[in-house]
């Protein structure tokens, strides 16, 4: 049985400027056929869905399976999405873009829709929490650098944000929608494509965590030195409770690789922060957050202070984090095994179908058109490569799709 895989490599240069004259005219006639018939929410709906974002860029004649699809293609949308035509704006993008939503996000509600100040500052914090949550609380190798959030004149949102691991040289890409996310800390993501399931993901955010969380929280608004003492045990003392000693003793999170016939540890986990801000963790206690959310959004909580709370809780209190990677696409379609999830076929020819009538919709020449269709033909042959493919008749429920 064949397998088809789909993976993010970093990929330096810019694309062409025919090329991204020609996505933006193609980008900006089946944005607006989609809008036109379903509506500015369904549209970010769909780019809220890993695969029909990366069929999109297909579509629009980028390079299907390189990281830069995903910088390249929210750059497109920037220039062509008309807030008085298609009813979206756009705000953020890669490098010292990505920090200036806090600033364009207002803007443009303001002079685009004249959103109220709850609805502005709503998509304000989403942005910033989104951002939070992908580089602190999903500590998965892979540091953000890219962040967009597009929103309509009702105040939906969706974000697309990608990290870049320096070790292997690829990239991931996460996808949020407003109308699933109830909350911020617990399974909050539409979907996030990546080339590779890390078996070593602190995931703050999975619904295994809850208990974690709450005694983090207990411990961040606990007496500042009491935390150091903990800290203190972890590093320093004999008994089985110190970090040394949990490292090497045969727990159930051992990692080994096989090197020249030897067992050798590979230690990726629970390594305590070095260095701790103890200034930051008395400003914490002066806050006193009363939830995990409300933790997180402190200024200057990132992945050290997360990961310190996550690791006393655990190893002191016994409240286990979930160390599962929220990743639910890494494109390894067609194995026995299925690993990590099966992409059903059924689910995403309909997908495939949608784009396709965007396009016959299109207005654009008769040329343009028939090559978009032999590029969504050719991208979607790239990932069901095998006709005979036993996941042709797979149900919905055998794979984690968005709808």
């Amino acid at each position: 049985m064949k397998t088809s895989i789909i993976n993010l490599p970093l990929h330096d240069g810019h694309a062409p400027s025919y090329l991204i004259r020609r996505m933006i005219k193609l980008s900006y006639a089946i944005s607006k056929v989609i809008i036109d018939e379903y509506g500015q929410q369904e549209f970010l709906r769909r780019l809220s869905d890993p695969l029909w974002f990366q069929a999109f860029g297909c579509v629009l004649g980028f390079d299907w399976h390189s990281s830069g699809v995903t910088t390249v293609v929210t750059g497109v949308l920037k220039q062509s999405l008309k807030y008085d035509i298609h009813g979206i704006s756009i705000a953020g993008g890669k490098g010292k873009q990505s920090t200036e939503t806090k600033i364009d996000i207002p803007r443009l509600a303001e002079k685009n829709y004249n959103l109220s100040s709850t609805k502005i500052n709503n998509l304000i914090y989403a942005s910033k929490m989104a951002a939070k949550v992908d580089n602190a609380a999903v500590q998965d190798g892979y540091a953000l650098y890219h962040h967009t959030i597009l929103f309509d004149e009702r105040g939906n949102w969706a974000i697309v944000q990608q990290g870049m691991n320096s070790t292997n040289k690829m990239a991931r890409r996460y996808h949020w929608i407003s109308d699933s996310v109830k909350n911020f800390i617990c399974e909050p993501h539409a979907g996030i494509i990546s080339e590779y399931k890390s078996p070593y993901a602190l995931n703050m955010t999975a619904f295994g965590s809850k208990d974690n969380q709450k005694i983090c929280v207990d411990l961040a608004n606990a007496d500042v030195d009491n935390l150091k003492s903990s800290v203190y045990k972890l590093t320093t003392a004999t008994d089985r409770n110190t970090l040394d000693n949990w490292i090497n003793s045969d727990n159930e999170y051992g990692e080994y690789k096989i090197s020249d016939n030897n067992c050798e540890r590979l230690i990726k986990k629970y390594e305590m922060p070095r260095r701790l801000d103890w200034a930051l963790f008395k400003r914490i206690y002066d806050i006193k957050p009363q939830n995990y959310e409300q933790l997180l959004t402190i200024s200057g909580v990132g992945p050290a202070t997360v990961r310190a709370l996550s690791l006393i809780g655990e190893l002191i209190y016994g409240t286990k984090a979930s160390w599962e990677d929220p990743v639910k696409y890494n494109f390894a379609h067609g194995g026995k095994d299925g690993v990590p999830y099966p992409v059903a076929r059924k689910t995403y020819d309909k997908s495939i179908s949608y784009l396709f009538s965007a396009i016959e919709g299109a207005e654009i020449e008769r040329a343009e058109r028939i090559d978009a269709l032999k590029k969504l033909a050719k991208y979607s042959n790239s990932i069901f490569n095998n006709k005979n493919n036993n996941n042709d008749d797979d149900d919905d429920n055998r794979s984690h799709q968005i709808n």
